[in-house]
This record gives structure tokens, C-alpha cells and sequence, in this order.
């Protein structure tokens, strides 16, 4: 089944979203640039719920505010995986906390250079983070690289 287009919008601009309802509880969200996620219930095959969508916002801002810091110290070709990690709150409906957990291959740096990369990927993801700036605020939000918390 094809999805229906998104119906137009006066105020649509080149960083707008929309959401376009394909059933019950089911979405499909779409950018200016063509790309398209299904959005929907837990129990909804190959859908994101709102929920992930939003860790998964946060999880990318984190790994695209702190790359090009990383890829300085262990090369362009670096390996890194991102996890946010949080289960909203069923009484309250919202999220009070989520973990931001990156995963690197270290081993190769020395100590003094593995805390100043640290240092630095911390600092590049608080001045960048688009994101994690928006819901700081309204959440706790904590990042950690390969178990380190960052400060």
C-alpha cells in the first residue's frame, strides 16, 4: 500500500517534518529531502514509536556533534556506536531520563590522551548537540563513553 502524501503546508521550509496517518495509531513521517520513517505503536512491525524516534534524535546528535573531534584523534575511518538507553515513566507518560552510552575502540590511545578525547567529546556534544540542548532541561540526560560517564 503506498503511503498518502503529506497534505501541504503554507509554513513548510527545508528543515520541516510532517507526519501523514496511514491507520490506526500508524504514521509515516517524511522530511523535505524525501526520506520517510514509519512511526507507530510498539506492537507495529518495522515502526519506530515516538519514544525511540525521540533517543534515536539524541543518540545521532550525540555521535554527529563529537565526530569530527573523534575522527581527528583516531582517524577518519573510526568505528562508533551510539546507544541511548531509557524507558519513559507509564504513569507520568514522559521520559525523565535517558542515557547516552558511545562505544569506541580506545585501546590504542594512552591515558592522558584517552581523557583529554573524552574531555573533548563531552564538550563538542554540549556545545553542538541540537538535540540534547532542547531536552536538557526537561530531562536528565547523561553520556558515557565506553562506561566513562563525561562531565
Amino acid at each position: 500500500m503506498d503511503a498518502p502524501p503529506a497534505a501541504p503546508s503554507a509554513r513548510s521550509g527545508p528543515a520541516s517534518v510532517s507526519a501523514t496517518r496511514t491507520g490506526s495509531r500508524r504514521y509515516i513521517g517524511r522530511n523535505a529531502r524525501g526520506s520517510e520513517v514509519l512511526i507507530g505503536p510498539v506492537d507495529a512491525p518495522g515502526h519506530f514509536t515516538p519514544g525511540e524516534l525521540l533517543k534515536l534524535a539524541l543518540a545521532g546528535c550525540a555521535g554527529m556533534s563529537s565526530d569530527r573531534v573523534t575522527a581527528r584523534r583516531l582517524g577518519d575511518d573510526f568505528e562508533s556506536t551510539v546507544w541511548a538507553h531509557g524507558d519513559s515513566d507509564p504513569v507520568e507518560e514522559r521520559y525523565f531520563a535517558v542515557e547516552e552510552e558511545i562505544l569506541l575502540e580506545l585501546a590504542g590511545l594512552s591515558d592522558a590522551d584517552r581523557q583529554k578525547l573524552l574531555t573533548i567529546i563531552g564538550k563538542s556534544i554540549a556545545a553542538s548537540c541540537t538535540v540534547g540542548r532542547s531536552v536538557g532541561g526537561s530531562i536528565e540526560l547523561s553520556t558515557s563513553v565506553n562506561g566513562e560517564l563525561l562531565h
